[in-house]
């Protein structure tokens, strides 16, 4: 039980001091590679972690930690919105005006002047997965040939690059039993614009391969895993690692190892009903 507190305790700790960082350097910029230095979070899980427990990425909160600072500036204080637009990072008030308007659909000159105006939103509810336990595994490294997907995650193309990765396997003669379909997402789309993306689909194989084109040879790491058993649509996958990452790991008594999460999936989606597809999502930990 003791081992369970310290790690929440332990992560809690880290994303306070990320979040005592931002609220200090508002004024400057803040890159993501660097929060995650500090926060001594694997780079692999960082986006992810910070989600969970603080309810968005880190990228809106910073944005939101902006504006927010904004409006106490504009309600409680005469300073010019040039000079605000500065201390919150800002190079110039229009781009300060452009994102209060987004968040608040007012600009900072029509709240400073009407600031009976009320612009606190309703918060956000997260949604949360019923998830079992994981199984614990020790897995071997596995080889895969892959083709790399840059773009939206879930895009019409997805099924004609699996199809290109059965091609070659038919081709170069590698199809034996115990083929996995693998998916390695890079980024997280709420932080990385859509189009720039990078997804692998991989096919996990067990004969010798070359790359060839557009089709890589690559190791999957092995080591030990928490797998999830998922069912559902492919498009609430993000739900499920909220649920894995601001639930299960505090409590889990694992730390994470600096190793990418993947999905393995179990059935073909043309054959499926969305609501019947059943995907494991490996997490690396130690």
């Amino acid at each position: 039980m003791q081992t369970k507190i310290s790690t929440r305790e332990e992560y809690l700790k880290r994303i306070n001091v990320v979040v005592e960082y931002i609220n200090n350097h508002l004024d400057s910029e803040l890159d993501l590679n660097k929060l995650a230095e500090i926060s001594n979070l694997s780079p692999y899980h960082f986006h992810r972690i910070i989600k969970a427990f603080l309810g968005e990425p880190p990228g809106l909160f910073i944005t939101r930690m902006r504006v927010e600072t904004t409006a106490r500036l504009l309600r409680y204080t005469q300073i010019p919105i040039q000079e605000i637009a500065y201390n919150v990072g800002y190079e110039m008030s229009s781009s300060l005006s452009k994102a209060f308007k987004q968040y608040y659909d007012i600009s900072p000159i029509e709240y400073r002047n009407n600031k009976n105006f009320t612009i606190m939103k309703a918060p956000l509810i997260n949604a949360e997965l019923k998830l079992k336990a994981p199984k614990i595994v020790e897995l071997p490294t596995k080889t895969a040939i892959y083709i790399r997907i840059i773009g939206e995650y879930g895009g019409s193309d997805y099924e004609t690059v699996w199809n290109r990765l059965w091609a070659f396997i038919k081709e170069h003669k590698l199809f034996t039993a115990g083929i996995e379909n693998i998916g390695i997402s890079h980024d997280d789309p709420k932080v990385t614009e859509s189009e720039k993306c990078r997804y692998d689909a991989c096919l996990v194989i067990h004969k010798s391969a070359q790359a060839q084109g557009e089709v890589g040879v690559k190791e999957i790491t092995g080591g030990k895993y928490a797998v999830f058993l998922y069912q559902g649509i492919y498009s609430n996958l993000g739900a499920a690692y909220d649920t894995i990452f601001g639930k299960w790991l505090p409590e889990s008594g694992h730390g994470l190892r600096n190793a990418p999460c993947f999905e393995k999936y179990l059935n073909n989606p043309n054959r499926t009903k969305p609501e019947k597809l059943k995907t494991e999502i490996y997490i690396p930990i130690n």
